[in-house]
């Protein structure tokens, strides 16, 4: 009995694991996107510290990237970091779903206000996540 338990609970997990790797590649950005979230990484999660730390945020915004940083935190990953270049880009599709999700809430003008990277940056953060940057953030036609 508790063999057949333990086998079922191994397959519920495996099946889990799988469910999310297929997630991912569904929601995974495109060739040099992908590039550019492994670039971006730790303004990412300077920005993540920041907007959860914001308590003019709804809280499931705040809760949200609570919990995203504790994924990050946790040293087990769908994909082990060990892996080269794949290992860190689970943690980066997450990041941008989860970022996606919390524009959606707060607004773009929050993820502005505290982005610590480059303008350069930001635009590749639009980009990742596919949010629209505030009107005074798009370049000048002409």
């Amino acid at each position: 009995m508790l063999r057949d338990v333990l086998l079922g609970v191994a397959v519920a997990a495996l099946a889990t694991w799988a469910a999310l790797l297929v997630g991912l590649l569904i929601v995974r950005p495109r060739g040099a996107l992908l590039r550019e979230a492994l670039r971006l990484l730790p303004d990412l999660l300077r920005l993540l510290r920041r907007l959860a730390g914001d308590a003019t945020l709804p809280r499931g915004v705040r809760v949200r990237l609570g919990l995203l940083m504790a994924y990050l935190a946790v040293p087990i990953d769908l994909i082990p970091d060990f892996v080269p270049v794949i290992g860190y880009a689970d943690d980066a599709i997450i990041v941008a779903a989860v970022l996606r999700a919390v524009v959606r809430r707060a607004g773009v003008d929050a993820v502005r206000r505290h982005w610590p990277g480059t303008e350069d940056g930001f635009a590749a953060l639009c980009r990742l996540t596919g949010i629209r940057p505030p009107d005074g953030d798009r370049p000048a036609a002409g």
